[in-house]
């Protein structure tokens, strides 16, 4: 069951990443997976958010690592189930059959996640050491962070984003910022570094999604979003960061350990 876990892992994975390529290049068989047109931006933001799943997801698959699949799982069945909830509403109020069949599969995805969490749960903790202070510190505010943004977002807030959002995606938005809110709450709350290293891996593939874009939106970026553009380009620095720096310089947390390795093999 676990190596079939891993090969299923490392699958997902590879199609997350092409979602983000084809997300953001805007290739119609991407887009037309999400429920209505958007714009550029909400494009490449959808692109960073499928590269943050792809990246731990990856790593689960590769490392056997599957104990870390409970939290990107609850993770994703709150993100998706508020999403159905929001599809559903809408096709009740426009009675668009495009709509139905996306909130059954948002449904049917957070259904699934339940199914994944339940059985990762089970799953021992290989890495033992412990989560760096800093990056608990920094989980801790993260999810302060995303909370604020989420229910900003929710109530469809015109500020919140650095472009102008179509109402319907602020919503989602909102659920995929609640979602990721779990993430980092849940490394807090058993503060392992194999509960640390995915949430990083998520966030330094999502802050290179937009690094670039961002820089480059400061030529175009409304001045009542201004605001919001240096706030969340801060939040991608730092993040990003943080990240580099743990999982890649930080010779505790870098690789792994003498046990880890004996484990793997």
């Amino acid at each position: 069951m676990s190596r079939v876990f891993r090969v299923l892992s490392f699958a997902f994975g590879l199609a997350g990443a092409a979602l983000a390529v084809g997300y953001f290049l805007r290739l119609p068989w991407a887009t037309a997976l999400w429920p209505w047109e958007d714009g550029r931006l909400s494009f490449i933001f959808i692109s960073s958010i499928m590269a943050a799943i792809a990246a731990p997801v990856l790593w689960i698959g590769l490392s056997g690592e599957l104990g870390a699949a409970a939290g990107g799982a609850i993770n994703l069945g709150v993100t998706f189930s508020g999403a159905a909830v929001f599809l559903f509403q809408l096709y009740g109020e426009s009675n668009e059959a495009h709509l139905l069949r996306f909130a059954i599969g948002c449904a049917v995805f957070a259904l699934f996640n339940v199914a994944i969490l339940a059985w990762s749960l089970r799953q021992p903790i290989r890495d033992t050491r412990p989560m760096p202070t800093l990056a608990k510190v920094s989980f801790v505010a993260f999810g302060v962070v995303l909370t604020g943004v989420a229910i900003a977002l929710l109530l469809r807030a015109p500020r919140v984003f650095p472009w102008p959002l179509d109402p319907r995606s602020s919503v989602l938005f909102g659920w995929i910022f609640l979602g990721a809110m779990t993430y980092f709450i849940y490394a807090v709350i058993r503060p392992s570094w194999h509960n640390t290293r995915g949430q990083l891996l998520g966030f330094l593939a999502y802050d290179l999604v937009l690094v670039v874009p961002f820089i480059q939106h400061f030529a175009t970026v409304k001045p009542e979003h201004l605001l919001s553009l240096t706030i969340y380009l801060a939040v991608i620095l730092y993040s990003g960061l943080l990240a580099i720096y743990y999982l890649l310089l930080d010779r505790s947390t870098r690789g792994r350990t003498a046990h880890m390795a004996n484990a793997v093999h």
